[in-house]
């Protein structure tokens, strides 16, 4: 007689759930071109520093990000600068 226990029976994984403070989603479109007027990506008028630093960025911190973004897109529409799409 072997001694142990029976292994458990293979159960599907499940997939995790998104955690409540999972933050916004990117505003990135994939067109990554910084302005060298304003510092700002001509696709989603992030600085660079805001673009590297958007994946450890809290929730909180990136809804900031995001609402710097419409002013920035107004200031470039002033300055003839075309938002860039992908």
């Amino acid at each position: 007689m072997t001694g142990g226990s029976r292994d458990a029976p293979d159960r599907p994984k499940q997939a995790a759930l998104p955690s409540a403070d999972e933050g916004p989603a990117s505003p990135c479109n994939k067109v990554c071109k910084i302005n060298e007027r304003t510092g700002w990506c001509e696709g989603c008028a992030r600085s660079i520093e805001e673009i590297m630093f958007w994946g450890r960025a809290d929730a909180d911190t990136q809804r900031a990000i995001l609402s710097r973004l419409p002013e920035r897109r107004r200031q470039m529409q002033e300055m003839g600068i075309r938002q860039l799409q992908a």
